[in-house]
């Protein structure tokens, strides 16, 4: 497993990069615009195209299009996935131009789809359709982008793709502090942003295809098998692996009936949530299917088993403390990250009540990550489907039941359950159907994993002092206080661990 963890690291470092340009960008966005009728509109506009984004760049492809690159790399060779690249790009082409296309023309209707609540606000509905047809072409541009990763990953190029969000957050940022100022509607600015963004992020991979002789000549040939391949496994794989985004999007309709602001409440905290997601739930995702689609082909049941015991056994060990952390900081993180004269102490509050339910979550959208490819590196598209219906089902019962006591903080709560229910379903099939049988050590592992995540956010939830305490600091003395209380929490659980004699062959099981 040395490789992997090689890869994940690799990965890792630049999600992390990427991940703090991105908190960089949203707490530009919170002090300069604040939380209010025009950055839920913005966040409305962004929501759709970026849902998009998730799913291709960190989902679809990654389970829909590896796999077949990787058996048409095995069986047919180097000149016949040349063909396959070609194909592929301009049936997708094709077929983003189409959907753009329509998608700029129903815009006013898709905000009305994905946030009904605006439709009772002229000036908002006409501003969120404005900034939805800046955004919308980011579908066709992060698309391609997602094709030639996935066309990187398969040959375990993983640094270039991994990279590619750095821009986004780069560009964003840029337009807020620079092109902001200068418009007449200051907002509109990041529309701009994530439009240029689309094609920065794209011709940033082509010279890296180029350099693997695999840099696509469009051609339109439907026929191909492996085109029709990948196009069937697409539509089900949007479904089994987007049950979180889903429920984020379900979040943001329900939310446009609550009170103002809560959209962006709940769009802080997913952001926070989001944090170790990408560090760590993806990273493993990406790097796995590769490997588990060559098993898949090799006939290699027993090393399949084990790559995916490998990578839950990370997910336990970083996805535990990373949840039980969030719940326990999360005023002091909202306060640290985003107070201003437009992110005020109530909206700390209300952020950190949707963080607070958002938290536990993480562990199961990790799990997710990981369990999905065991079916789709299979060519298993139906299986996950099926159980993804089940768990937006069980988000939107659990929605309206839950919003109006609980407000946005029940939406938030509501999407935590039905990724629980997710996972645990998806785990139940795989090891039903003999693909996954966890090895030797799981229950001292989870126990001591358990406590001594327990032990760390009662530190964390108890010493660091309440929010007004943290508001009162400024800026710098907040940044070196939640620094110095996350570093502390992270050596209390390592301590924890090493006392209680967990090693790192405990993470490697083995063959």
């Amino acid at each position: 497993m040395a490789s992997l963890s090689a890869s994940i690291a690799k990965i890792g470092s630049s999600t992390f990069l990427s991940r703090v340009l991105g908190f960089a960008r949203d707490l530009i966005i919170a002090r300069l615009f604040g939380a209010d009728a025009a950055t839920d509109a913005f966040f409305v506009a962004f929501k759709i195209p970026n849902f998009a984004r998730r799913l291709f760049a960190e989902g679809v492809f990654s389970m829909a299009l590896v796999p077949v690159l990787s058996e048409t790399k095995q069986r047919r060779g180097d000149t016949a996935l040349k063909g396959f690249v070609d194909d592929m790009a301009g049936a997708l082409t094709l077929a983003l131009l189409l959907i753009t296309s329509a998608g700029l023309l129903a815009a006013p209707w898709l905000i009305i789809a994905f946030a009904p609540g605006f439709a009772g606000d002229a000036a908002q509905h006409q501003l969120a359709t404005e900034m939805l047809r800046l955004t919308l072409p980011y579908i066709f541009f992060i698309t391609l982008a997602a094709f030639a990763g996935g066309i990187l990953n398969t040959y375990e190029r993983f640094g270039v793709p991994a990279f590619t969000p750095v821009l986004l957050n780069l560009i964003l940022i840029g337009c807020a502090l620079v092109v902001a100022p200068h418009l007449e509607e200051p907002i509109m600015a990041l529309a701009w942003g994530v439009l240029i963004a689309g094609a920065v992020q794209l011709g940033f991979q082509l010279p890296f295809l180029l350099q693997l002789g695999l840099l696509p000549r469009p051609r339109l040939n439907l026929r191909d098998p492996g085109i029709q391949g990948v196009f069937k496994l697409v539509g089900p794989a949007i479904i089994g692996v987007s049950v979180g985004q889903i429920s984020l999007l379900l979040d943001t309709l329900f939310a446009s009936f609550l009170q103002t602001g809560s959209i962006s409440w709940l769009y802080y905290s997913d952001r926070l949530m989001e944090f170790p997601l990408g560090i760590l739930a993806v990273a493993l995702g990406t790097v796995i299917m590769p490997r588990l689609s060559r098993q898949h082909v090799a006939d290699k049941a027993g090393d399949f088993s084990r790559t995916l015991d490998w990578a839950l056994r990370w997910a336990l060990l970083l996805g535990t403390p990373a949840a039980l952390g969030l719940l326990a900081l999360a005023e002091p993180i909202m306060a640290t990250l985003f107070v201003s004269d437009a992110f005020v102490t109530r909206d700390v509050v209300m952020a950190a009540q949707s963080l607070m339910a958002y938290a536990p979550g993480v562990i199961a959208f990790m799990a997710i990550k990981i369990l999905v490819p065991g079916y789709y590196a299979r060519q298993d598209m139906h299986s996950p489907v099926r159980i993804a219906l089940v768990s937006i089902g069980v988000g939107l019962l659990l929605n309206l039941l839950l919003m109006l006591p609980m407000g946005h903080a029940g939406l938030a709560l509501a999407t935590t359950i039905a990724a629980t229910t997710n996972a645990g379903l998806l785990l139940r099939g795989l090891m039903n159907s003999g693909v996954y049988a966890p090895e030797q050590g799981w229950t001292p592992l989870l126990i001591k994993v358990l406590a001594a995540s327990l032990l760390m956010s009662t530190a964390l939830l108890v010493l660091p002092g309440p929010a007004t305490d943290w508001i009162a600091l400024n800026t710098g003395a907040r940044a070196l206080r939640l620094l110095g209380w996350i570093t502390a929490g992270a050596t209390l659980y390592v301590l924890t661990l090493t006392l209680f004699g967990v090693r790192r062959r405990d993470l490697t099981p083995t063959a």
